[in-house]
């Protein structure tokens, strides 16, 4: 049991380190669903807590994905999200991109990352 929080504490630290709410959810709702899973795996049924992990890390991490994308706005472009920039052309990929005005980071027009913004 004890390994299986400390596994969900790992993914919770990691976290820390994401600009993107969207990652930031996955990896808080990834981690709580491990936590409560294997509670509830080993408590429950036949008492396996390692897919109880598996299952709840899988459903937490998809939920705080998407608790994460509608706190930003919704995963992808959506004109009406004040923090991100227009839609901008890229010539080499023949594909449209916008900046998140807060990060700089940009991002393809579905939503996946394109460039992390580093300052020197």
């Amino acid at each position: 049991m004890l390994k299986y929080l400390v596994i969900a504490a790992s993914g919770l630290a990691l976290t820390a380190c994401a600009n993107n709410s969207a990652v930031q959810g996955a990896g808080l709702g990834a981690a709580a669903g491990a936590a409560a899973g294997a509670v509830i795996g080993n408590n429950v049924g036949s008492g396996d807590a390692t897919t109880g992990a598996l299952i709840g890390g899988a459903i937490g991490a998809a939920g705080g994905a998407y608790a994460g994308c509608q706190r930003d706005g919704g995963c992808g472009f959506n004109q009406n999200n004040p923090n991100q920039s227009q839609l901008v052309y890229d010539q080499a990929t023949g594909r449209y991109y916008y900046t998140d005005l807060r990060t700089g980071d940009t991002y393809w027009e579905n939503g996946t990352p394109r460039t992390r913004y580093r300052p020197r």
